[in-house]
């Protein structure tokens, strides 16, 4: 016999409004789909009534985990579309926050598994911290969520010495942080020991689903859009891609974990080599003229986002399209679910670290 166990719109364990149908036949799941679309706005739609200069701001309504990577995201492709050249002192600006953002958004998907797994000790440990990293993000930028930091051709807010002196000194808590959740994701630690096996996907399958980010490299797959395309100053940092060959639950919790040990290196480098020099490019008249197509392709914390633009000659884009990491990510999750108990889905779902803001824009 079939049962059907509906997850969400509305779920006391689903934050964010989305479906999960699961098809159980002697408790384990035989069948899963996803449905999405209950919180869209028409962000790409309004895009299309808007400037350039006010996309910006848009964009980064997007998501509030990881609103920074949108606005460079868009930011790239319409500095490419106007011929605009970014001074080196903002790339390494943009980088910063891009990691800084990296780490608080890892880390809060690596707290929520210690919340699914009902281990109240790494969930308030890392939160806590978390905390101290987002405090940290409003004195750098200004804000806690929203940091307003990219615009096209630079960015609005320098760093100090004063500031990055304080960023400095906060490094080693956070490498500290990010050693206790690496120890705890090992097979034998009070995390990795709980989820070890559950929903394995192998490399091939996970090319072939389409899944992106730490979810792709949990199944051995080494690729990351920081390294292949060097956008920003990422092309001036060295790092490791972190990959884990396993394909299960703790395997894409384990390259979270471990890339934020990567991120935390990453400001280091920046840091240690942050260029003098202005941090907007200079003023000039954008060239509008011509119609364009282009691409904005960057690594967000769940995996590569695109932003596509199409001109039209004026300073409003005809058309804006968006591919978020998680929409690319369900075809995966829907297969990851297939045959494991149910009680396991719960672990499963979190470990694509799914944003439906940003899947539902």
């Amino acid at each position: 016999m079939t049962e059907t166990i509906t997850i969400g719109p509305y779920h006391p364990y689903l934050l964010e409004p989305s479906i999960v149908d699961l098809q159980v036949q002697e408790g384990k799941v035989a069948d899963a789909t996803v449905t999405v679309g209950f919180v869209n706005r028409a962000v790409e739609e309004l895009m299309a009534t808007k400037t350039y200069r006010q996309d910006v701001f848009l964009a980064e309504r997007i998501c509030g985990i990881c609103s920074n990577i949108h606005t460079l995201a868009f930011c790239q492709a319409a500095e490419e579309i106007m011929g605009i050249d970014v001074p080196a002192r903002a790339t390494h600006i943009r980088t910063i926050f891009v990691e800084l953002e990296r780490l608080h958004s890892h880390y809060l998907s690596l707290a929520l598994l210690a919340h699914a797994v009902h281990d109240g000790v790494h969930f308030a440990r890392i939160m806590k911290e978390r905390e101290t990293l987002i405090s940290l993000l409003e004195r750098l930028s200004g804000n806690r969520v929203h940091y307003g930091v990219n615009a096209i051709g630079g960015v609005r807010r320098d760093l100090t010495e004063e500031l990055a002196a304080e960023l400095r000194a906060s490094l080693p808590t956070l490498q500290a942080l990010s050693d206790f959740v690496v120890d705890a994701l090992g097979r034998a630690g009070a995390l990795g020991s709980k989820i070890a096996g559950y929903g394995a996907l192998s490399g091939a399958d996970a090319l072939t689903l389409g899944a992106v980010g730490p979810t792709l490299r949990g199944s051995g797959i080494d690729s990351d859009v920081r390294r292949e395309d060097g956008y920003a100053a990422y092309g001036d940092v060295h790092f490791d891609v972190v990959v884990e060959t396993d394909g299960d639950v703790r395997a894409r919790f384990m390259v979270r974990a471990r890339e934020t040990r990567e991120s935390v290196r990453i400001v280091n480098q920046l840091l240690a080599e942050l260029p003098p020099g202005p941090i907007l490019g200079e003023l000039k008249e954008p060239n509008l003229k011509e119609r364009r197509e282009v691409i904005g392709r960057v690594e967000a914390p769940r995996g590569e986002l695109i932003y596509f633009i199409r001109s039209n000659g004026t300073n409003v884009p005809e058309r804006v399209k968006v591919r978020t990491p998680t929409f690319a990510n369900l075809c995966f999750l829907t297969r990851a679910l297939k045959g494991e108990p149910a009680e396991h889905a719960r672990a499963i779902i979190e470990s694509i670290d799914p944003c439906l803001s940003c899947t539902d824009r």
